[in-house]
């Protein structure tokens, strides 16, 4: 690694000169901030890179003579095997000089490579490093913006310089060959440029077409993973309604439009594939024809021909690379602009913030939000600032931090800041970390702080303690303990002034009084400090040293709680309105609260166990250990199975991938016999040396010529084989999608609520991407390259048998350079995106905190942390750019070797060959070394690539749950009377876990109303779960009217009950296909359901009515509305058996009495199944069943169980229900 070490030296020396580019953007800021100074970006990375960019040119320099150098090495090379008698040395010589040529140029163009690569990453660097220094001084700056300077820009610039020299190396490269060709053929070559110049606009016609289409298809990508995403998240609902077909059907149309699109443009790639084949051919066709039909002089010798189209193929690559070049410019001009905008704009003002001593430590007359704010704060003081919402009292806090613009006036400040924000601001580190924010730990003082800020029962239930890593932006911690952890961080940091921005809201009232007590109070950790408290919580206030009131930007009134009341101004009024609602809180819940939720625990134990349990979910290690070795090892085998690719040539169909095979192989087999032919067109010079050239046998020639030609590349087989393989891979994409669609639909629950949401929809999003376009591209390369090589070495062989002898040896060098490289490209890359997230949040992070860094004064440590991170992430990179370079040289080397014995094998065979041959052979061989290179390059895409494949079969093979319809169907119109029997059925969730239903038996009759209550976790909702199937019996049987619903299809049985769930989903669409996916029932029952939903008034009044689209989620609703669409479903549908999941918190009382009014009425002939969480929703029915751990514990009439004295009549108390009220409902 001690080229990396050494490496990262070289970044941070490199970094020194950026400093000029910031102090010209703040001298600027003068003026207005519309007119940010331009273009002195560029100027300023070429003059710090500048020894980097010089280099690069002369090695580039070098290598673009010695291309030209070849080519005329060749001509020699011919004549001399031409010409009998000359000397073998000239013969050997040619040789030696052509190999060293080749070695010569591939070092130098490595070396080029490899400077600008380097270029590459320190401008990223240095860029990224310039960004984060200015988001921590620079006025206002979002998340998102910054982020993508950092990504998207800054990665462009990365790109360009890559390619940077191209600019002037591709014009002389192209200039230097036209005048090398002149000198060949005379003006005939203009033909042939001619024909490039033609095939140049229709390539652009191709990819502007393909443009068009791939936007059309980023829409439907786009709305398909919309409805992925919905179905995912409301894949209950799906199924307990049986509505999974319909969905399928919605994303398969969308499907199926998303791959016409993709026929489309695979058929365009096709066609500019087969141009992009064709060019080098057709033009050498042109000049050649040109040239032997201009003038009967004009005889097309092997120098010229061969010396003319190794010149040719030398144009290839500047042509094609010149328009990258050029775009990869325009896109870097418009990161250029916006990187200027931003790295001058302007700074923060700190400037009317004063640290002079003066007795009092704030004295402040200040900025606009705040009209003119004067206040002296004495040291040691604890003062609130209180006032309605709006009227400042955040601002006043920016203000004092420094984060306002400053009108007139200023602030003194004496002494060190510490602010605790409203919102709790946590870094992704240890929870220790968090605390001690980068000052030196003193452990005494640690403890005292966490045992003030109420943090030690939660380091408890952390799986490390205080070493708990906690993710980005705090995720494993609730709000209260973000706030925690925010004000300890405070109250470690010992400064001077502490400025508090309400930290006490996001935690609990208990909570809230003892922070106060420990920590701000008279009486706490802070009490020497100077405390600026602003604060909501009224109780507080009388123990404080003096109350600022604010009021619309204004201190309306300050002074000491006593005084304040007594003048019975602004504050005396705040105190009554917000007073009244404090004593509602404290009082004891005496009122016959009917719709106390049921409690029977003190409430402070109610807050600690439930936090617990969701701590133990949150932090079980099994879990966070799987998730994180799945996420990492997530299928990397060693070695990608072979297996992964016959699957896919499988689901392209055994048959086309023959015919797409052969398809290549005629096509290179007719590239060779049009080479062949072309070295023997020239052998003609010498057979008919003295003579005049017959016609009939030049048109001959330029015939066969063309015909091979436009066979190879053309119609015949390319296109063939290009056209076939768009239809195979299109029909795989088709088949894959199929199956892991229609196996996610049918996997069970237990699947989706163990595999994260995220990780299935990116197998539809990403995975499905690559196997959709990406892989199409990568095989079809794979496949040319391959026959391409193979093609060449035969060649050789045919006019060098003994070449043979050679293949053996380098093909086994290759084979394991290649392994070799693959492996390591693999790991390496995957370093590089996994060390550069960490950038990213990193930064994300800073900007979200930059408030709290700036007010502790640590953006240096930042900068630090953040040059920390780009290191780690430069040194994979750069490890990953020598390796790509390694990779290349011996490849290269590889290549030069072919050439060289090529061209020595020909020397030795001297008298046997014509000097058509021979140019063909050593021209392909200086052809090959580029082709030997992108070989291993496909191979390592494609091994890459082909990993998504593996990815999408892990879903395609997920357990399925039972058939949706089996042999054995229910008799039609069942269940007709809606008896429900349950003989001891017992239940679980997974295999591994306990019981949750233990043995229930119990019978309900025909159109009876049952309630089913009991305290949470007592298997409430498992009983819903169970009569759809949702769980499988773990033993026992449920029967309905007499068949056993285990026997029957999951649909049958689905769709012959209704559920009103808990949370109401809806899904995009119109309003009446969340009503009837289906298309069952005709309008005039849609609206007879709506209005017995109290819904049909608000439908009209809709200007779609009934196609009124319903957002995402249903958001375009109200929370009530939505409640009732749910209720019009079960309207609807009309079941024998209608189970009612009651909405605990969701509805209003006005909602909610609609809906209970309604399924009384409606529902009168039906047997209902009411979840209740609220006593008094059931208090009419039937009988009441209580669930206890799994079990029944009491089944009787509501009256019955008031009257026993059991767990039932302990509820109806909490909830203030007496038996005399219930009579009387």
């Amino acid at each position: 690694m001690s080229k990396a070490q050494s490496q990262d030296i070289l970044v941070l020396e490199e970094r020194q000169p950026k400093k000029k580019k910031k102090k010209k953007g703040d001298n600027e800021d003068s003026v207005p901030p519309k007119d940010y100074p331009k273009g002195w970006l560029m100027k300023t990375l070429a003059k710090t890179f500048q020894q980097n960019l010089l280099l690069a040119v002369a090695f580039k320099v070098v290598h673009d003579a010695l291309v030209f150098v070849s080519p005329q090495l060749l001509k020699l090379l011919i004549a001399f095997v031409s010409d009998e008698d000359s000397f073998a040395w000239q013969g050997y010589l040619y040789a030696i000089l052509l190999f060293l040529a080749a070695v010569i140029q591939s070092l130098c163009l490595q070396q080029h490579f490899s400077l600008c690569f380097q270029l590459g990453i320190n401008v990223r660097a240095s860029l990224i490093a310039a960004i984060y220094k200015k988001v921590s001084t620079r006025k206002e700056s979002t998340v998102g913006e910054t982020v993508n300077l950092m990504s998207a820009d800054a990665q462009r610039f990365m790109d360009l310089a890559n390619f940077i020299h191209q600019l002037w190396s591709s014009p002389l490269q192209i200039i230097l060959s036209i005048v090398f060709l002149w000198g060949e053929l005379g003006p005939s070559v203009l033909a042939g440029i001619a024909t490039l110049l033609l095939l140049l606009p229709i390539n652009a016609f191709l990819v502007a077409k393909a443009k068009t289409i791939q936007e059309r298809n980023m829409k439907n990508k786009d709305e398909r993973m919309k409805i992925m995403t919905e179905i995912l998240n409301g894949i209950k609902i799906l199924k307990l309604f049986a509505w999974e077909p319909s969905f399928e059907k919605r994303v398969n149309e969308i499907r199926a439009h998303e791959l016409k699109n993709l026929m489309n443009f695979s058929y365009l790639q096709s066609v500019s594939v087969f141009v992009f084949t064709c060019a080098p051919f057709l033009v050498s066709l042109a000049s050649f024809a040109v040239y032997v039909l201009v003038d009967e002089n004009n005889i097309l010798d092997a120098q010229k021909a061969f010396t003319a189209i190794s010149l040719f193929n030398v144009l290839r690559f500047p042509m094609a690379t010149l328009p990258m070049v050029i775009s990869f410019l325009v896109q870097a001009n418009v990161s250029t602009a916006r990187l200027e905008r931003y790295l001058s704009g302007e700074d923060l003002d700190t400037s009317a913030i004063h640290h002079n001593p003066i007795a009092g430590r704030l004295a402040q007359p200040w900025p606009s939000c705040l009209c003119s704010v004067t206040l002296d704060i004495m040291p040691g003081s604890l003062v609130a600032v209180v006032g309605a919402v709006g009227s400042g009292k955040s601002s006043l806090v920016s203000a004092m931090l420094g984060e306002m613009e400053n009108i007139k006036g200023h602030i003194n400040i004496q002494g060190s800041l510490a602010y605790v924000p409203q919102q709790a601001w946590i870094q992704n580190a240890t929870l220790k970390d968090n605390i001690i924010f980068g000052s030196e730990l003193d452990e005494a003082r640690y403890q005292q702080v966490l045992k003030a800020c109420a943090l030690l029962p939660d380091l408890e239930l952390l799986p490390a303690g205080d070493q708990t890593e906690i993710g980005e932006k705090g995720i494993n911690l609730s709000g209260g303990q973000k706030q925690r952890v925010s004000l300890a961080r405070a109250v470690y940091s010992n400064a001077d002034i502490y400025i508090l921005d309400d930290p006490l809201s996001a935690v609990d009232a208990h909570v809230g009084k003892y922070l106060f007590e420990h920590v701000l109070g008279p009486k706490g950790l802070l009490q020497k400090k100077t405390r600026i408290l602003v604060t909501h919580s009224i109780s507080f206030l009388p123990q404080v040293d003096n109350i600022v009131v604010l009021a619309a930007g204004a201190v309306s009134e300050h002074g000491s709680y006593s005084t304040l009341l007594a003048n019975k101004g602004a504050f005396s009024q705040f105190l009554n309105l917000y007073g009244n609602q404090e004593e509602d809180e404290g009082l004891p819940p005496c009122r016959p609260l009917a719709l106390c939720p049921l409690s029977v625990l003190p409430p402070a134990q109610c807050i600690s166990s439930s936090s617990c349990s969701l701590w133990a979910a949150r932090w079980s290690p099994k879990a966070v250990l799987g998730v994180t070795a799945h996420g990492l090892m997530g299928s990397i085998g060693p070695q990608v199975k072979f297996s992964m690719y016959l699957r896919y040539l499988r689901a392209v169909g055994l048959c086309f991938t023959f015919w797409i095979v052969m398809g290549y192989v005629g096509q290179y087999a007719a590239y060779v016999g049009s080479n062949l032919w072309l070295s023997d067109w020239t052998d003609d010079s010498v057979r008919y040396q003295n003579q005049t050239y017959p016609t009939q046998q030049r048109d001959l020639r330029i015939g066969v010529f063309g015909a091979l030609g436009v066979s190879q590349g053309e119609s015949l087989f390319l296109l063939f084989a290009t056209m076939l393989s768009a239809r195979g891979t299109v029909r795989a994409s088709r088949v894959m999608h199929q199956q892991l669609l229609s196996n996610i639909l049918r996997a069970p629950m237990s699947f989706f609520d163990t595999t994260p949401i995220g990780r299935i929809v990116n197998r539809f999003a990403k995975d499905i991407f690559t196997v959709d376009e990406t892989i199409p591209m990568s095989f079809r390369s794979w496949i040319s390259c391959f026959m391409a090589i193979i093609s060449t070495l035969i060649v050789i062989c045919l006019a060098t048998p003994f070449f043979a002898v050679v293949i053996i040896p380098l093909s086994i060098f290759y084979y394991f350079v290649l392994r070799f490289y693959v492996s390591t490209s693999r790991q390496l890359r995957r370093l590089d995106s996994v060390t550069r997230s960490p950038i990213y949040s990193h930064f994300g992070e800073t900007v979200s905190g930059l408030s709290v860094i700036r007010a502790y004064g640590h953006q240096e440590r930042f900068l630090k942390q953040n040059e920390i991170t780009m290191d780690i992430n430069q040194k994979s990179v750069y490890s990953w750019i020598v390796s790509n370079r390694w990779l290349a040289i011996r490849l290269e080397f590889v290549g030069s070797l072919v050439v060289f014995f090529s061209a020595l094998l020909a020397v030795i065979a001297k008298g046997t060959l014509e000097g058509g041959i021979v140019g063909l052979s050593v021209s392909s061989a200086l052809n090959v070394t580029q082709t030997l290179n992108w070989l291993v390059r496909t191979s390592s895409e494609l091994e890459t690539n082909i990993v998504a494949v593996e990815r999408v079969h892990e879903y395609m093979t997920v357990k399925n749950e039972a058939p949706w319809v089996t042999k054995k169907r229910p008799p039609h119109g069942w269940p007709s009377r809606g008896e429900i029997q349950f003989v001891d059925y017992k239940v679980r969730y997974r295999p591994e876990l306990d019981l949750v239903l233990q043995g229930i038996t119990c019978d309900i009759g025909s159109t009876e109303k049952v309630g089913v209550v009991g305290r949470t976790g007592a298997g409430k909702s498992s009983l819903t779960n169970c009569l759809f199937r949702v769980l499988e019996a773990a033993g026992g049987k449920i029967i309905i009217d007499d068949v056993d619903i285990a026997t029957i299809g999951l649909h049958d049985l689905r769709k012959s009950l209704t559920i009103i769930p808990q949370d109401p989903v809806l899904f995009t669409g119109t309003l009446r296909m969340n009503l009837d996916p289906f298309d069952q029932y005709s309008d005039e029952e849609v609206w007879k359901a709506l209005e017995l939903a109290h819904l049909k008034t608000f439908v009209q009044g809709l200007p779609e009515r009934l196609l009124h689209l319903v957002s995402e989620a249903g958001e375009n609703l109200s929370v009530g509305q939505r409640q009732l669409v749910c209720l019009a479903r079960a309207l609807l549908r009309k079941a024998k058996i209608l189970i009612l999941d009651e909405a605990t918190a969701a509805v209003d009382l006005e909602t909610d009495h609609l809906i209970q009014t309604t399924i009384r009425s409606a529902f009168a002939d039906c047997t209902v199944l009411t979840i209740a969480h609220r006593l008094h929703t059931i208090m009419d029915s039937n009988r009441v069943m209580v669930l206890h751990a799994g079990q029944i514990v009491e089944f009787d009439s509501p009256e019955q169980l008031l009257m026993k004295q059991g767990i039932f009549s302990a509820m109806a108390k909490d909830a203030g229900i007496t038996a005399a009220e219930s009579t009387a409902l």
